[in-house]
């Protein structure tokens, strides 16, 4: 049961990097806390592909309860080896849905806000990002205000939480795999602990 507890507190780990990544995906539909621009569809097409909820957030509470219900698995089934089965199929769905976290966030990041300029457009989705060094061309947004910090922030923050619940995930993902094929090291161990 070595490897459980060690799944568990990843488990643990991952949940409030989930509803974090939930609470910064449902930020970017308020722009400056206002629900104008949802109503009027004035977001990115980015922003509805729900990265932060559906990969960063949902998919990854799923990968988060199956580390946390694994020890009550290997006492049903009886064994290890299954519930360490169903974490490397839990880690590599988690590794899925942080991964499209991070990618759709990155590609978000690339192309910029929509944003009222004379137009509703999407100003810097040529410039490959040059845009996120150049203060001074945030100003061609006029609405809403400070779009490109706030999406810049939000996103930032998708990134960095993708990328933290991909690297747990990828880890609990080689510890069921050593786990798998290491088992008697770690039942020697418990043996000479009781002894």
């Amino acid at each position: 049961m070595c490897s459980l507890g060690f799944a568990k507190s990843l488990g643990f780990a991952l949940i409030p990097l989930a509803i974090c990544c939930i609470v910064a995906n449902v930020l970017l539909f308020f722009p400056n806390l206002m629900l104008d621009f949802v109503r009027e569809g004035h977001l990115s097409m980015y922003v509805w592909s729900f990265m932060g909820i559906g990969g960063g957030g949902i998919v990854i509470f799923i990968t988060a309860f199956t580390f946390l219900s694994m020890g009550k698995c290997a006492d049903s089934c009886g064994t290890e080896s299954c519930a360490m089965c169903g974490s490397v199929l839990a880690s590599l769905i988690g590794l899925a849905g942080s991964g499209y976290c991070f990618i759709v966030s990155a590609l978000a990041m690339v192309e910029g806000p929509l944003c009222l300029k004379e137009t509703w457009i999407t100003p810097f989705q040529n410039d490959g990002g040059k845009y996120l060094f150049d203060h001074k061309s945030w100003s061609q947004c006029n609405q809403p205000a400070h779009i490109v910090e706030w999406n810049v922030t939000l996103l930032s923050i998708l990134l960095g939480l993708s990328l933290i619940e991909f690297l747990i995930c990828l880890v609990q993902f080689i510890s069921g795999l050593v786990s798998a094929v290491c088992r008697p090291c770690c039942y020697k161990q418990q043996y000479s602990l009781s002894a």
